[in-house]
Order: structure tokens, then sequence, then C-alpha cells
């Protein structure tokens, strides 16, 4: 595929000689945007008990993740190259416990020319690798799984949902 074509059929990260670009997004409207992802933390149950009685020798784990977490929402064109500064407006980051481990998920919203959904995949990614090293004293096996966009609102594209994980959840919009 040339790089003509590749740019017509949606590259838009590159310029006509296929070198990676910021997409030009001043003509855009700015809209009211939000953003939803997850990631799964897996541990031991004993682990994921020392959690939720944040029995943990480096103190509140979740606190530490949720505050690390926002960092990340806010400065995720810093560590993504392509990624556009954006003024985030709010961030919410919270923990389930379930019976694999903790589940995070981020909220990000914003009022942009552009989309919030690398700020929600960056937030949850830095609080899931924020609670491994509060935790990894006592379980190094623990992995990060699952990490995903499970929803965005606002934007040219409308709202979007991915489709669920198992069969007793729903999907679609």
């Amino acid at each position: 595929m040339s790089m003509e074509d590749r740019r017509k059929s949606g590259w838009t990260h590159l310029d006509t000689r296929g070198a990676a670009r910021m997409v030009d997004v001043s003509a855009k409207a700015e809209t009211a945007r939000e953003a939803r992802a997850e990631a799964l933390l897996c541990m031991r149950p004993e682990t994921r008990q020392l959690f939720a009685e944040q029995a943990l020798a480096k103190g509140d784990a979740l606190a530490v993740a949720r505050v690390a977490g926002i960092m990340a929402a806010k400065r995720t064109s810093s560590l993504v190259p392509l990624a556009h500064p954006i003024g985030i407006e709010a961030v919410n980051i919270d923990f389930d416990f379930v019976e694999e481990g903790i589940r995070i998920t981020a909220r990000v919203r914003t009022r942009a020319a552009t989309g919030v959904e690398m700020e929600a995949l960056t937030a949850v990614t830095v609080a899931a690798l924020t609670l491994y090293d509060m935790g990894k004293a006592h379980e190094r096996g623990m992995r990060i799984t699952e990490v995903r966009l499970v929803e965005k609102i606002g934007g040219a594209s409308g709202h979007w949902r991915a489709e669920s994980r198992r069969a007793d959840e729903t999907d679609g919009e």
C-alpha cells in the first residue's frame, strides 16, 4: 500500500511521505468528551486480602494508585509521542475487588477537539503498575491484564462501547 493510500484509508498519523505527525485538530469543534478504560491486576486471594485490608507495609495502596492514575492521565501527552496535550476536567479512578484480583477503572472527561481515550488507558495502566509496586513484596507474580478501552463518548464518531468480556454482561449501546 502506498503512503497516499495509507493516508486516504485512515492512517492519520502519517504525512504524504510516510513520516509520523501529530494530527491537526485545530478545525475541529470543542465538544464534551469522555472515555472509560479498565485493567485487571491478577493476584492470589491472600494478596488481594492484604490490599483490601490496607495491610501492606507501604501503606494505603489504593490511595497512592488513585493519585498515580490521575497524574498519569494529566501527563499522557508527555508519554505518548503523538497524543495531544488536553485540558483534563475530571478523572475518576475506581477499584473493584474481584475473584481474580483488583479491577481498575478510569473515567476521564474533557471539553476539547480530540478525545481522551489515551488518557483513560494511561491512567489505568499506571494505577495498575503502582498497585504492583506496592504489593510486589508479597507477590512478584502478579499480572496486569485486560487493559482496554471500555467506552468513549463524544466527537465525530459519537458513542462507542466495547463488547462484553463475559456472556452475562451486556454490550453495545
